[in-house]
């Protein structure tokens, strides 16, 4: 049984003491291949050289929505620096980008993060690759991006996605993938059987967003990619389903919408 994890950031400076030995580790658990995602330029470097190093990694770059510049002028540069790194053949997605609200109160920075997500969706546009939403506190700004003029060509991933109806039936009308993490194990976590079901299954994918929001039995430890198995085990009891059919679904959307040949 193999697992594909569409989210991580062994580029964090929590696997800095033991990166390779980790690595190592969860390839040889099965999770045989995973993205490394980048939220701002040093980051994104790093998540490329990680891509260069392990064959069974691939890497996004973007700029996050709390990485960005002060103004208009910084964020352009920024996304021009993003430019220069995303042609790398082993980056398969602009990400992660989008909205957080949970940290940022003041309006006019709100602002310049919708500049921002929409800015690296033009990107994405330009090079044909699909984009990795963070979307946090920011619900109703996510979904008027997602219906709005200037849409992602290639679609992509609702990361971590929020479990909220609305923005997940947006998310699905506009040709998303729902990424499923830890939080959906949790034995507070609202809605998410209900959103569980939601999803049809060609659309569900599976993250760690390690070394964060590792899943029960888990919970509050550092978070690697053998946790998947937890998170699809909770999908597969939702959906009525075996855990190895979650496995190759989750698998092989991944492949689809990340365009991996492999």
């Amino acid at each position: 049984m193999e697992f594909f994890d569409t989210h991580s950031h062994y580029n964090d400076e929590k696997f800095e003491e033991d990166r390779e030995d980790i690595l190592n580790k969860i390839y040889e658990d099965g999770i045989t291949k995973a993205v490394v995602v980048g939220d701002n330029i040093v980051n994104s470097k790093a998540t490329i050289e990680l891509a260069k190093k392990y064959d069974f990694l691939f890497c996004a770059v973007g700029i996050h929505p709390c990485e960005i510049g002060e103004t208009q002028e910084e964020i352009d540069n920024q996304i021009l620096e993003i430019e220069k790194i995303a042609n790398y053949e082993k980056n398969i997605a602009i990400g992660e980008i989008g909205l957080d609200y949970y940290w940022e109160k003041d309006l006019g920075k709100r602002a310049l993060q919708k500049y921002a997500f929409l800015e690296q969706i033009k990107l994405a546009n330009k090079l044909n690759l699909p984009i990795i939403i963070h979307s946090r506190d920011a619900i109703m700004d996510t979904i008027d991006i997602l219906k709005g003029e200037i849409r992602p060509n290639n679609k992509g991933i609702l990361h971590c996605c929020q479990l909220n109806k609305d923005l997940v039936k947006t998310g699905i009308d506009t040709g998303f993938y729902i990424s499923f993490a830890g939080p959906i194990t949790f034995k507070n976590s609202k809605n998410a059987e209900e959103i569980i079901k939601m999803v049809p299954k060609e659309k569900i994918l599976i993250e760690t967003d390690a070394p964060y929001l590792s899943p029960e039995p888990n919970r509050g430890k550092r978070n690697d990619s053998r946790n998947l198995i937890y998170t699809a085990t909770k999908i597969a009891e939702v959906k009525g389903t075996t855990l190895e059919k979650i496995a190759k679904i989750t698998y092989e959307n991944a492949k689809k919408i990340y365009n991996i040949k492999l």
